[in-house]
């Protein structure tokens, strides 16, 4: 499978989805991956360009676009072209619930700064960074856990879902020992800045000035091109 359990990875995140088998459900983790360059600004839906997201989840994406513009560039060009996927999904992603996870792998791909893969998460967002409540928590917290218990649990794994969540959660018996036990660990948060925290371990002052030194780094280059395009020099004299 293509979902870590342990580990960092940069632009990598494992998120949670729910499948349905008749009345059977269950929680499936699932690898969403991030890239980020140069470009003019807009984050690229690949679900979406290959008509396998549904408008709900690309309605999330645009949520995510906009949530980055005010946050790091409101007062200035936000110079990239993005890319948001879910390797090896093949039967349509709808909904939002995937927006934290989608949102921390663009920001660890523009500044480079990795994700625990120890973590699996879960949560919708709005435009101001506020963590909506989904559906399937229970479902999707058992699914990453009989996942790391298949393979050994190492007391550091864990899901991160919605603090709005907190009073739907009835998990089933060996997923509350392993908690109860500090095997495994269940993370609530209210604000994207919590969740962006818990996943690659830095501050989110820290993680600001991450993206402000990428986003600065990339107008540099936008405008050395821009310059060469005009055959002029960084005072603004021609070449010829």
């Amino acid at each position: 499978t293509l979902v870590a359990t342990e580990g960092d990875a940069v632009g990598q995140v494992n998120g949670l989805a729910v499948h349905a088998l008749g009345e059977y459900r269950f929680g499936l983790p699932t690898r969403i991956t991030a890239t980020a360059r140069l470009g003019s600004g807009k984050v690229l839906d690949i679900e979406r360009e290959v008509d396998l997201g549904g408008k709900i989840h690309s309605k999330a994406v645009l949520i995510i676009s906009a949530l980055l513009a005010n946050r790091w560039a409101r007062e200035r060009p936000l110079p990239l072209a993005a890319t948001l996927v879910f390797e090896q999904s093949y039967g349509g992603i709808e909904g939002d619930s995937a927006s934290v996870a989608e949102l921390a792998a663009l920001v660890s791909a523009i500044t480079g700064v990795a994700l625990r893969q120890d973590l699996a998460v879960t949560g919708s967002l709005n435009q101001h960074g506020a963590v909506q409540p989904i559906g399937g928590v229970n479902e999707k917290v058992e699914g990453f856990f009989d996942l790391c218990a298949a393979r050994g649990l190492t007391g550091q794994q864990g899901v991160v879902i919605p603090a709005a969540n907190r009073d739907q959660l009835m998990l089933a018996a060996r997923v509350r020992e392993a908690v109860t036990d500090g095997r495994f660990h269940l993370y609530a948060v209210a604000t994207a800045d919590e969740a962006l925290a818990l996943l690659t371990g830095v501050a989110i002052e820290a993680l600001d000035g991450a993206m402000d030194e990428r986003i600065d780094a990339l107008l540099a280059q936008a405008q050395r091109y821009a310059w060469a395009g005009r055959g002029e020099d960084r005072d603004g004299e021609r070449d010829d």
